[in-house]
């Protein structure tokens, strides 16, 4: 414990001496949650990064939301404490592969999930996030075609929610795609009482047996302003840490007991601290691919 104090009085003092804003997804460890400036999900990182002032900024989650930092702050130093932390799920299409496939759909609209490269977001339209990819989708023409990449799941949510046709990329995360109904019916029998909030990343069969499915900053906002004393909690067990911090009287389950993304967990006190004390590697974006993609992420962030 006491390595671990001397490292965030470390961290402390090196971001103070930089002018740098350290800002974490809900996914990562404690200690990361508890030493960053910022904690949120993808849309409210992505509005931090873009209204940031500090000199450096340190994303700590993975390396889409980097780029994104980045994208948005041209001008800035983007950092993160472990670069090879990727996105499975953003790996499952490359800009290459959205320009063949837009190609042959001429007229569509093309929105991309957050979880994205840089690449794949220049070649898109517009950017959403699980928060507000119902409205993004709902401010395209009524007789525009839709193309979504890269996450199945999220767009059947949003289709169902919508009533617009929506033609998808085959793309998911491996850790929500996971979760069965099974799983959902033990818990809700072992636990009669309680809500279950689900991410819409879920598969189709699981959110339907959900009484809300949210992005994670939807998820607190829905345990705020419920009555409810008992949640089973359908995302990345990293979201339990604020869940408790904010709502200790609550009780809170996990659907499933290994609900870990390990590309989440890869950064550390450690790491962070080498990061500050490096600032290598600077995260970097062509700027063509750059420009491009900040078009789309910047229309997604008009919408709010």
């Amino acid at each position: 414990m006491l390595m671990q104090k001397n490292l965030v009085d470390l961290i402390r003092k090196r971001r103070q001496d930089l002018n740098a804003v350290i800002m974490a997804h809900f996914y990562q460890p404690p200690e990361i949650q508890d030493i960053a400036d910022m904690v949120g999900d993808s849309l409210q990182l992505a509005r931090d990064a873009s209204k940031a002032s500090a000199d450096v900024i340190v994303i700590c989650g993975v390396s889409f939301m980097a780029e994104s930092a980045k994208i948005m702050n041209p001008d800035k130093l983007i950092v993160t404490p472990d670069p090879a932390a990727g996105c499975p799920m953003a790996e499952m299409i490359t800009g290459a592969q959205l320009k063949e496939w837009k190609a042959s759909r001429p007229g569509a609209q093309v929105v991309c999930y957050v979880n994205t490269s840089a690449e794949v977001k220049a070649e898109s339209d517009i950017c959403c996030t699980s928060s507000n990819a119902v409205d993004v989708v709902n401010s395209l023409p009524k007789d525009a075609p839709i193309l979504f990449v890269p996450d199945k799941n999220l767009a059947h949510f949003v289709s169902a929610k919508t009533g617009r046709d929506i033609e998808a990329w085959p793309g998911y995360c491996p850790i929500h795609h996971q979760v069965t109904a099974e799983q959902v019916l033990a818990q809700k029998a072992l636990y009669p009482d309680a809500l279950v909030i689900v991410h819409p990343e879920c598969p189709p069969e699981v959110v339907a047996l959900a009484d809300v499915a949210v992005s994670t900053g939807g998820m607190l906002k829905y345990v705020e302003q419920s009555p409810a004393q008992e949640f089973i909690i359908g995302t990345e067990a990293g979201l339990l840490h604020q869940m408790y911090k904010r709502f200790p009287d609550r009780e809170f389950h996990i659907v499933r007991q290994d609900f870990l993304c390990p590309n989440m967990k890869l950064n550390s006190l450690e790491k962070l601290h080498r990061v500050l004390e490096t600032l290598e590697p600077p995260i970097e974006v062509p700027e063509d691919i750059r420009v491009r993609a900040y078009q789309s992420l910047e229309r997604m962030l008009a919408i709010g």
